[in-house]
């Protein structure tokens, strides 16, 4: 199962991707957790503590090694450099287990931060593509708003891709800003997911707008996530309740996906 999860800022995505890495963990799977998203913040979630997110070093940032795979600078741009650079150790090196869950974190240089043809986006999106067609791993990865490291390629071998939303227009509206770009990129099944719902009214609400988008479950607010992030400790472990609704999502996905 390859499953790329993504959502406007603050509305629960990186809660998400944790939880279905521990569920896909729990049952006997190998899991590589991906963090995609510049505003890092799965490594918390997953329960790693501030001294140690502190000495996660993301990939962008390896600049001597993306100058080796890739044959130019990072930064450097106009030039010549390999399109097709080696990846294949990369997930293994740079990885830190969490529990059983290999996480990744991607990071995102200023530069591929806008868009350019340069050597660290290639690396990265090349780096994905490998992790998300790599047959033996269920692949989790938490995005930014948007698909900046999807390529057509990638995007054709996700599985699901969940937009998280919350009751909210400005989330909505985000939600169907996404769908698009991931329906253009050839993204086969684009789903919903909603978080922070306090009543049935939220779900109606939720459905009138996001434009045919099937809804494949909720997280309900919860007390025990809020504390879990102030304690910045991993929900999983925190908010039991999330969990059997995070665990129905799984299950929503698996059956929608297979149809």
């Amino acid at each position: 199962m390859k499953i790329a999860i993504t959502g406007k800022g603050g509305v629960g995505k990186t809660t998400l991707a944790a939880m279905l890495s521990y569920l896909y963990a729990r049952s006997g799977r190998r899991v590589i957790a991906v963090d995609a998203d510049p505003d890092a913040n799965l490594a918390s979630a997953l329960g790693l503590s501030a001294a140690q997110i502190k000495d996660i070093r993301p990939i962008a940032e390896m600049s001597a090694l993306i100058e080796e795979r890739t044959g130019s600078k990072p930064g450097a741009m106009g030039g010549v450099f390999k399109l097709n650079p080696r990846v294949d150790d990369i997930p293994e090196a740079c990885s830190i287990d969490i529990n059983g869950i290999k996480l990744l974190v991607m990071g995102k240089s200023k530069e591929a931060a806008s868009g350019c043809y340069c050597p660290e986006n290639v690396f990265l999106k090349r780096l994905l593509r490998h992790i998300v067609l790599d047959p033996d791993m269920v692949v989790i990865v938490d995005m930014e708003a948007g698909i900046e490291h999807l390529t057509r390629g990638t995007a054709e071998s996700v599985d699901a891709f969940i937009v998280v939303v919350e009751p909210g227009s400005r989330s909505l509206q985000t939600a169907r800003t996404i769908k698009n770009m991931a329906l253009t990129l050839g993204v086969k099944n684009v789903f919903v997911a909603a978080s922070k719902v306090r009543d049935t009214a939220d779900i109606d609400f939720i459905e009138a707008h996001i434009e045919g988008l099937p809804l494949i479950g909720y997280i309900s607010f919860s007390d025990d996530i809020v504390k879990a992030d102030i304690n910045a400790a991993p929900p999983f472990l925190h908010a039991p309740n999330a969990v059997i609704e995070a665990d129905m999502i799984k299950k929503s996905i698996e059956e929608a996906v297979a149809r």
